[in-house]
C-alpha cells in the first residue's frame, strides 16, 4: 500500500478540511453567498501579505500569470526594468518583460547565492530612466531566500516601484508589503496558501496606482483597474474558480488561527531540521547561508544517480522530493517543507532520503540523520 507523500516546491500538501471544504456543492458566483466568502478571503489575504491599506486581487490563474499581469499593470512601452536574476523564476520575470517589450536590465547571481543589495544599487544608479525593479523572495529552484527588506530600501533610495515574486515566499518568510514599502507581490495558492494550484494572489500597494494608471500594456483578463472595481463590489470580474475560493476560506482561516508569526517561526524550525539532518549524513547544503525555509537544496553525492532515485522513490512508496532544473539537473536534490508540515513530516521525508542513498550505495549510517532531526525537533 502507497500513501502520499509531498515534499516538493509545489504543490504541497493539502489540510483534509480543506480539501472538504473545496468539496462543498457549488454555488453561484453573483449571489450574496458567495460575495461574503470571497470577500473574508479577501481580508485574510490582506493579512498574510501583511497590507492594511493595500488590495489584492484573486486570479484564476497559475503563480505565472499572476507575475505577468503585475507586469503588464506596472509598465509601459520603452520603459526600463532591473531584474534580479538568481535562478529559474527570478530569469521569468526577464522573460515575461521581454515578451511585453520592456528593455531588462539584469542583475545576474550565481546559482545557490542571494543578490546583494550593493550590487543591485550600483545597477540602478549606472542605469538611466529606470522604472521597476522585479524580484523573488523564495527561488525555488535553487532553495535560495533574497533579503527582499534589503532590497526594498534600495529600491525606496531610487523611488522605484518594487514587484516582488512571493509565490513560494508567502506563508513561509516575512513579507511586509507596507512596513517594507514593496509596491506589488504576488502569490499562488499552492505553495504556503496549502491549497491546490489555480489561484494567483497580486497585493498592489496604493503607492503602484500612478504606474498603473499610466500604463499602455496590452491587457484585458489581467486588468487591474476592472479588479479593482469588482473588488469594491466583493467579487471578481470574471468568473472565479469557486470552489478554490471556498477552500481558501478555510485555508486561511487555519493561517489565521495559528497566527502568521507562529507559521513564520515553524517553518524556520523545520527548514533548520532538515539541514541538520542532511548534514548529518555527511551531504552538503547547495545554497548554504542563503537557504530558505521553503525548501531545502542539497548537492547530490558523487557516484548516486539522484534522479533515478527520487524516480523509484516515488513510485515504490509515493514519497516524492524533486530534483534539480536545467542546468542543476542531477547535481542536486530538493525537499520541500512548506505549507501543511508538520514535525514528523520531516522525519519521515529524511528517512526518505536516507532511503534513496543507501540504496544507490552512498556509505553512511542508517539512522543518522532522523536521529539528529530528532535532536532538534525535541530540543
Amino acid at each position: 500500500m502507497k500513501k502520499t507523500y509531498l515534499f516538493t516546491p509545489g504543490p504541497t500538501q493539502i489540510p483534509p478540511d480543506v480539501v472538504l471544504a473545496e468539496a462543498s456543492p457549488m454555488i453561484h458566483h453573483r449571489t450574496s453567498e458567495f460575495s461574503d466568502i470571497f470577500a473574508n478571503v479577501s481580508e485574510d489575504l490582506k493579512y498574510i501579505f501583511q497590507t492594511n491599506d493595500g488590495e489584492v486581487f484573486t486570479f484564476a490563474s497559475s503563480g505565472t500569470g499572476g507575475m505577468e499581469a503585475c507586469v503588464v499593470n506596472s509598465l509601459s512601452r520603452g520603459d526600463k526594468a532591473v531584474v534580479v536574476r538568481g535562478g529559474k523564476f527570478g530569469e521569468r520575470w526577464a522573460q515575461l518583460c521581454e515578451t511585453f517589450g520592456v528593455t531588462v536590465v539584469s542583475v545576474d547571481v550565481e546559482n545557490g547565492k542571494a543578490v546583494d543589495p550593493d550590487v543591485l544599487n550600483d545597477t540602478i544608479q549606472r542605469e538611466k530612466e529606470v522604472k521597476a525593479v522585479f524580484a523573488t523572495l523564495s527561488e525555488t529552484s535553487t532553495g535560495v531566500v533574497h533579503n527582499i527588506e534589503a532590497i526594498a530600501k534600495v529600491v525606496k533610495g531610487h523611488n522605484l516601484l518594487l514587484v516582488v515574486d512571493a509565490i513560494s515566499g508567502i506563508g513561509v518568510h516575512p513579507l511586509m508589503m507596507d512596513a517594507w514599502g514593496i509596491d506589488i507581490a504576488v502569490t499562488g495558492s499552492q505553495k504556503g496558501c496549502m491549497l491546490p494550484p489555480g489561484l494567483a494572489f497580486v497585493c498592489v500597494a496604493k503607492s503602484a496606482w500612478g504606474a498603473i494608471e499610466k500604463s499602455d500594456l496590452p491587457k484585458y483578463y489581467w486588468n487591474f483597474k476592472k479588479m479593482q472595481k469588482a473588488l469594491s463590489n466583493r467579487t471578481t470580474a470574471y468568473t472565479p474558480a469557486i470552489s478554490l475560493i471556498m477552500a481558501a476560506g478555510k485555508a486561511l482561516a487555519m493561517i489565521r488561527e495559528e497566527g502568521i508569526e507562529n507559521v513564520w517561526s515553524r517553518h524556520a524550525k523545520l527548514a533548520n531540521a532538515t539541514r541538520e539532518g542532511v548534514k548529518a549524513l555527511g551531504l552538503e547544503l547547495f545554497a548554504g547561508d542563503a537557504s530558505g525555509n521553503v525548501l531545502t537544496s542539497v548537492k547530490a553525492p558523487e557516484g548516486v544517480n539522484i534522479d533515478a532515485g527520487i524516480k523509484k522513490l516515488r513510485d515504490e512508496t509515493g514519497v516524492t522530493i524533486t530534483g534539480g532544473q536545467d542546468e542543476l539537473k542531477g547535481k542536486i536534490f530538493r525537499i520541500g517543507h512548506m505549507g501543511y508540515v508538520n514535525e514528523f513530516d520531516i522525519v519521515l521525508a529524511i528517512s526518505a532520503v536516507e532511503k534513496i542513498l543507501y540504496e544507490n550505495g552512498y556509505k553512511m549510517e542508517l539512522g543518522k540523520g532522523v536521529s539528529r532531526v530528532q535532536e532538534i525537533l525535541v530540543g
